[in-house]
């Protein structure tokens, strides 16, 4: 399944270190992790939240990553405004399994300044 995350600066400089091939686990205050299941949805969340959020440098990115399908299929489908608004609601406790699922690199695919 090819799926897309929005991140800020301090997100895809981890991403970056992990040589684009996890994500970071999540904060203490963040219980799930919550990739989304288009390239629209990412972008809005990129631009309309992280170019305004001091935590994200004020600065969106849109990754791309594709995840086994057998593993993913057992996460429901999240609908949380529009009907292209879904994502799946990932416990930050299984992110490690999560990444263990990632095929091939993440890829940064937009960019918001």
């Amino acid at each position: 399944m090819l799926l897309f995350r929005p991140v800020g600066e301090k997100e895809k400089e981890l991403i970056e270190q992990s040589g684009f091939s996890k994500f970071p686990p999540r904060l203490d205050w963040q219980p799930i992790f919550y990739p989304v299941l288009n390239q629209r949805y990412a972008e809005e969340i990129a631009e309309k939240w992280n170019t305004k959020d001091a935590d994200s440098g004020y600065k969106g990115y849109v990754t791309r990553f594709e995840v086994d399908d057998d593993y993913i299929s057992a996460y429901e489908v999240q609908t949380v405004g529009a009907s292209y608004h879904q994502e799946l609601w990932i416990p930050a406790e299984e992110l490690e399994n999560f990444n263990s699922h990632i095929i091939g690199k993440i890829e940064i695919v937009k960019i918001f300044l």
